[in-house]
């Protein structure tokens, strides 16, 4: 089994948990006005937020393994390995903070970076939200670490847990801290990095230690009174992983760019039919991960690539793209037909997911076209 897929499945029960308790509590809803449906956007988080970015951030560590193993680094010959493991954290912390700076002060860097600025909802599925290209605007501010010797698995691991931390700093249950506000990066310094508001554009940077923005003048405290806006100014929001992540990149070359704007007509079912298709395809991106190296004949690449083509037909459907109910459907109804009857796939774990998906398909396909109230509140 894959390390990664328990990970991934807690997640994603991490994420809609805390979306379904914030919706209990009331708490969804912002006091700025938004463009958004929390629970949609949080199904674009997540879309654009795996898949074509996983593969970029392969990339990113073949890069980083390429770049250790031709410098044939000595540096840290003969240190104990706690002191190149703590050494490793602190420093990918440096430079995470440097990089996060910069990608908020040059333009080519923020036409990458905005896409993670354009959720209006502060909550765990925003810190998946990323831009594919994330990762390698990444990689040079963490060459010095390959290039003194840090070995490629301690690099991953060190990345793994600060990603993590910055999973937990997206929260939207978690008000203050404790003492870890004193020493840490928490969601509530979190919340003003991702403020819209002049008070509170371009401060606290940090991604785990809160040292850095103390150091270096970008600590910034709640203002009394004002309270935080989220989004980006002029942004005309789409719930498609293709846009969020082209977009920024098009507006950036002064290229005239689509502005696909939301609909107003998906109805209620429709809503929800997109939302769990969301979440049965994501069960089937864990299990493909469970099995990562061990599908036969190309079958790895082709499920990864008919399920990075359902994020994108999920997304398209969330915008209103009417053309897009007959991918969604068509996918759900393929991939059991094509693994199981094809392929021969008979591992319970992979097929019911698949088989779930499918049912999924026949239901959109035998409501696509019938008439049901229109309602963009949640349900």
């Amino acid at each position: 089994m894959n390390a990664l897929a328990l990970p991934l499945a807690g997640m994603l029960l991490a994420m809609l948990g805390e979306l379904w308790v914030l919706q209990r509590k009331q708490r969804l809803a912002s006091d700025a006005p938004v463009q958004t449906d929390p629970w949609l956007e949080a199904i674009a988080n997540l879309n654009s937020g795996h898949l074509v970015l996983w593969f970029f951030r392969g990339i990113e560590v073949a890069g980083y393994a390429w770049i250790w193993q031709h410098a044939q680094p000595h540096a840290l010959d003969g240190w104990p390995r706690w002191v190149v493991a703590l050494g490793a954290f602190i420093a990918w912390d440096f430079g995470f903070y440097w990089l996060h700076r910069l990608h908020h002060r040059l333009g080519v860097l923020w036409a990458i970076h905005a896409v993670h600025h354009q959720g209006e909802h502060f909550n765990l599925s925003l810190g998946i939200r990323n831009s594919w290209l994330s990762s390698l605007s990444s990689l040079p501010f963490f060459v010095p670490l390959a290039l003194v010797g840090v070995p490629v698995e301690l690099f991953v691991a060190v990345s793994s847990i600060h990603y993590t931390v910055q999973f937990y700093n997206h929260s939207g249950l978690v008000g203050h801290a404790g003492w870890l506000e004193r020493v840490m990066v928490t969601p509530s310094h979190h919340r003003i990095h991702h403020g819209a508001n002049p008070e509170y554009v371009d401060k606290n940077f940090g991604g785990t230690l809160l040292l850095w923005d103390r150091l270096f003048g970008s600590f910034q405290r709640p203002v009394p009174g004002v309270a935080i806006r989220y989004g980006i100014h002029h942004w005309r929001a789409s719930y498609n992983p293709l846009w969020l992540n082209l977009l920024p990149a098009l507006q950036w070359l002064g290229w005239p760019a689509p502005s696909p704007g939301l609909p107003t007509t998906l109805s209620r079912q429709q809503r929800r039919q997109v939302i769990s298709g969301a979440v049965l395809l994501f069960s089937n991106v864990v299990y493909a991960v469970h099995r990562q190296g061990q599908w036969p004949d190309g079958q790895q690449p082709l499920l990864w690539g008919l399920l990075a083509l359902q994020t994108l037909a999920l997304g398209a459907w969330a915008d209103g793209r009417r053309w897009a109910v007959v991918v969604v459907s068509g996918l759900g109804l393929t991939l059991p037909l094509l693994f199981g009857a094809v392929f021969g796939l008979r591992d319970p774990l992979g097929l019911l997911p698949m088989l779930a998906m499918a049912a999924h398909g026949a239901w959109v396909l035998a409501t696509a076209w019938r008439r049901v109230p229109a309602s963009r509140s949640p349900a």
